[in-house]
Parts: structure tokens; C-alpha cells; sequence
């Protein structure tokens, strides 16, 4: 009875604190959404309507001003992103510093609204997770729930970013646990129950502001092809990103490092004005006029994004996967239904095939199907229709890809000194 007592009273404080880190991850993940969409918003438009060359001139600004910020104010403590969440987690000494709150938030943000190709998801994650960690070292709860709060964090920040706290609870789960048991359950979810409270008072639009009108049993054959296409997209993401990183790392002359990967991505963009940040305003833009862009076209954003991110990362960019990989594999489903359509006369739905393409080259990238499934649906108004293409998808491509290779960038031998 004593024990069952005392297991009630941890319970009870897991719970407590859980709720102060959701709140803090909320905040931390709305301003960082917020203020980054609003700038890159900004600094885009002055460079369409100023000058072009502004595209190529931007991403060299924003990496350097990192650079800076590292050595000056961070003191050349470099960020690992979610492989050092994985050490911190596996050697219950090593902790998150809290350093790494300001360092993802600024660098994050800086990476993005110049134009870097990347994304702020992981600088959230790793920010979210670094106040889970800071909380668990007050001794607010049992010394045994460091996972719970570190995943209390990560949750809420995920869930922030796009409107959905089940793909932030599967995100802890699939991603950063990688297990499951009572006190997780617990922790990620009251966390999750606070962000979706959180989010119901904050104004949240869906990315991709599209209806699903439905899909037919006949298109199956069509979403299992962009699967593996998907996960083909994946495995050339992965390795991109493990190949340019070493080789990267291997320049020794700072100057050269930062500028000759920025000034590369700031010349895809300069081509390639989908490129720019997130490239998540590019989505709508294609939906909307679906018969303006070329196959051709189509196939270059599909090549060059993946590189784009990879080379602002190389370059010393703040960021991660999550984004290119959304973001390329809608570029991906939408030239497959585009190139199917105009050569076998089918009738795809352009923006079925978006959303399975953004889910199933998520799924293989980051090895988590749920996270990807319940994430973009969450991307369209009523992307729940396409369930079962998206589930379909997301399974299909990350088997595919693990059996091409057995790993991803946040599984990969840690020695490859990811910033992903």
C-alpha cells in the first residue's frame, strides 16, 4: 500500500512538471514559428522586388552572422542537434547545456529567413528538449524520468510547429524513445493534452490550404510507384546530406566553409527561387497553377532541394531533414501525377499525390511512419481522407529505404558530427 502510495505521489509530480515544460516548449515553439515565418516572409519579398542577386548574396549573410554567434557568444560549443539528445538520453551524466535554447532558436531562425534551405523543426526539437532537460536537473521529479521530461519537451515543440500533438506524441515515441512504457506514456501525454489546448487558443492555418475532395481505390497502384520513388528520394537525401557534411568538415579554413557552401545555395536559389528557406510557400504555389511548371522544372527542385539543404548545413546552417523532406517529396508526388497525367492520360489528383509524397519521403528520411502519417494529414484541412494512401505510403517507403541502407541521419554513426 506504501508503494503503490509513493508510485502515486511520482505520478503526480511527472504530471505537474511535465505541464510547466509543455507550457515553456508551447512558447518557445510559437515564438520561433512565428517570428521565423514573418521575417522569411519579409526578407523574400524585398529580394523578389529589390534585386535577384539578393537570393545569391542572403544565405552568405545569415550563415556568417551564425558563425559569429558560435564562436563570440556560444564559445565554439558547436551543436550536434538530436544525435546529442540520443547521448544524452543513453549516458544519464550527460546532459543538454542551456546553451543549446538560445544557440537553436537564434541559429534556427537566422538559417531560415536568409534563406538557407532547411527547416526550424530540429533547432526546435533540440531547444524543446534542452528544457526538459533543464528542468529534470532542478530534481522536480524522480532522477529516473530524464526521458519523460526530454520528450514532455520535444512533444509540445513538434506539436506547435504543425498543429498536431498526436504526431508530437509519435514523434517522442518513434524518434527520441524509441520505446514505450507507463511513465513515457504519461509524460508525453499530458504533454500533448497542454499543446493541444495550446493550440486551440493560437491561430493555426494548414500548410497546404487545399481540400481533399477524396481518392479511388484504382489511384493504389499509383501511390505504391511514388513509395518507392519516395524512398529512392530518401536514401539520395540521406546519403547527400553524410557525404557533403564530411566533406565539409574536412576544410579546415572557417571562411572558406561558410562561404563556399552559402554562395552555392544562395545560386540554387538564385535559379530556383522555390528553395528559399523552408520552401514551404512553394506548395501552394504549384497547387495553384499546377500547369505552369514543367516536368523538367519539377525534376531540377526534386534534385536540388535535398541539395540545397545539405550544402546550408555543410556550410554551418542551424537545421535538418524534416523540411527538405516534406518539402521535396510533395515536389516529387506532384511531378509524378503531373508526368502521369500528361503521358498516360490518367486523372491523378495533384494534391493527393503532394501529400503522400511529403509523408512518404518523411517517413523513410526520419524512420518514423506515424510521426509522417498523422504529421500530413495534419498538413491539409481535411487530409485525413487520404489515411490509408499516406499509411500505405509511409510504410512502403521507409521498408524500402532501410533495405537500400539500414539507417538514417539520425541514426547514423554519430562520428559523422551531424547538425542535423
Amino acid at each position: 500500500m506504501k508503494r503503490k502510495k509513493i508510485q502515486r505521489h511520482y505520478y503526480f509530480r511527472l504530471i505537474l512538471v511535465s505541464l510547466l515544460i509543455s507550457f515553456l516548449a508551447s512558447v518557445l515553439g510559437l515564438t520561433l514559428k512565428l517570428i521565423t515565418e514573418h521575417f522569411q516572409k519579409i526578407l523574400f519579398l524585398f529580394a523578389e522586388k529589390k534585386s535577384l542577386a539578393l537570393f545569391i548574396i542572403f544565405p552568405t549573410i545569415g550563415i556568417t552572422m551564425i558563425y559569429f554567434l558560435r564562436k563570440y557568444l556560444f564559445l565554439n560549443r558547436k551543436n550536434k542537434g538530436i544525435t546529442e539528445i540520443y547521448k544524452t538520453v543513453d549516458q544519464r551524466k550527460d546532459h543538454l547545456p542551456l546553451f543549446k535554447i538560445p544557440s537553436h532558436y537564434f541559429n534556427g531562425f537566422l538559417t531560415v529567413i536568409f534563406g538557407g534551405s532547411t527547416g526550424i523543426e530540429v533547432s526546435t526539437v533540440v531547444a524543446s528538449a534542452t528544457i526538459g532537460n533543464a528542468v529534470y536537473q532542478k530534481k522536480f521529479s524522480a532522477h529516473r524520468y530524464k526521458l519523460e521530461l526530454i520528450c514532455a519537451g520535444v512533444v509540445a515543440g513538434v506539436a506547435i510547429l504543425f498543429g498536431s500533438p498526436i504526431a508530437g506524441w509519435l514523434f517522442a515515441m518513434e524518434v527520441i524513445a524509441r520505446k514505450f512504457n507507463r511513465t513515457l506514456f504519461i509524460s508525453c501525454t499530458v504533454s500533448a493534452v497542454f499543446s493541444a489546448m495550446f493550440i486551440y487558443f493560437v491561430k493555426n492555418e494548414p500548410l497546404i490550404d487545399f481540400a481533399i475532395t477524396g481518392w479511388k481505390w484504382v489511384a493504389v497502384p499509383f501511390f505504391v510507384v511514388l513509395s518507392l520513388l519516395s524512398g529512392l528520394l530518401s536514401v539520395y537525401f540521406t546519403l547527400l546530406v553524410i557525404k557533403i557534411k564530411d566533406l565539409f568538415s574536412a576544410i579546415s579554413n572557417n571562411f572558406i566553409r561558410v562561404n563556399l557552401g552559402a554562395i552555392i545555395v544562395g545560386a540554387l536559389i538564385f535559379c530556383f527561387p522555390f528553395l528559399y528557406g523552408d520552401s514551404y510557400h512553394s506548395l501552394s504555389e504549384i497547387l495553384s497553377h499546377p500547369q505552369s511548371y514543367s516536368f523538367i522544372f519539377l525534376l531540377l527542385l526534386i534534385f536540388f532541394k535535398p541539395l540545397a539543404s545539405s550544402l546550408t548545413l555543410g556550410a554551418g546552417g542551424d537545421g535538418g531533414v524534416f523540411a527538405p523532406s516534406i518539402v521535396a517529396g510533395a515536389f516529387l508526388g506532384f511531378a509524378f501525377a503531373l508526368f502521369c497525367n500528361t503521358y498516360f492520360g490518367t486523372s491523378l489528383i495533384y494534391v493527393n499525390f503532394v501529400l503522400v509524397g511529403a509523408a512518404a519521403t518523411l517517413s523513410a528520411s526520419i524512420s518514423a511512419p506515424f510521426t509522417a502519417l498523422f504529421l500530413v494529414c495534419n498538413l491539409a484541412p481535411n487530409g485525413y481522407v487520404l489515411f490509408f494512401p499516406i499509411l500505405l505510403g509511409c510504410w512502403i517507403s521507409k521498408n524500402f529505404a532501410m533495405k537500400i541502407i539500414p539507417y538514417n541521419v539520425y541514426t547514423y554513426n554519430p562520428k559523422a558530427k551531424l547538425d542535423t
